[in-house]
């Protein structure tokens, strides 16, 4: 059974920053090199997986990131989604990718906690412990980055202008959610 508990518990709300936990919703894990999987994914998600790194593609329901050449992350924008309706996505891909050998797929709806950043002042609080340059990042709508915050692996996913989600590992996303609310009140 998935573990959904999460140690947020808050929203918080600065000048030019809002950050909250986004309620938990089905993230899968995919990974193939077959040729096949692309339009496999197309009719069962309606988007194709990105081809180009740390990009990203959408609709209304879901989001698929670009993790490396091989694997992608699904991510769900409807925070509604029953969980019927999740496991019925888990077992389609299942039946379609992994059973028939055409790729992988785990969910890791419990090992990923997402918390949205949104406001003007995002990006210098990311600055503050991340070597990553976000001048081409905070750009381009879409974009996906695997970085460090204050030491921790990361996951951003720049959804539109200074509004990015974070998907941190649960193991470490009390102790970020803390890095983060004590160094927002700073900038």
């Amino acid at each position: 059974m998935l573990n959904f508990n999460s140690p947020i518990k808050e929203e918080k709300k600065y000048n030019d920053l809002n950050i909250i936990e986004v309620e938990p919703i089905i993230k899968i894990n995919l990974r193939s090199n077959k040729r096949e999987f692309s339009t496999k994914i197309g009719k069962i998600l309606s988007i194709l997986p990105p081809n180009e790194a740390n990009t990203s593609s959408g609709n209304e329901k879901f989001n698929l990131l670009w993790l490396s050449s091989d694997e992608w992350l699904i991510y769900s924008n409807d925070k509604e989604m029953s969980l019927d309706d999740q496991t019925n996505l888990e077992d389609k891909l299942f039946n379609e990718i992994s059973k028939l050998n055409q790729g992988a797929v785990t969910n890791v709806s419990d090992h990923w906690v997402m918390i949205n950043l949104n406001g003007n002042k995002v990006y210098d609080l990311l600055s503050k412990s991340c070597p990553y340059n976000f001048n081409d990042f905070k750009n381009k709508k879409g974009s996906v980055a695997q970085t460090i915050v204050n030491r921790i692996d990361v996951i951003l996913h720049h959804k539109e202008d200074d509004n990015l989600n974070l998907f941190v590992r649960r193991s470490f996303s009390e102790d970020l959610w803390l890095w983060i609310n004590d160094s927002a009140r700073f900038i």
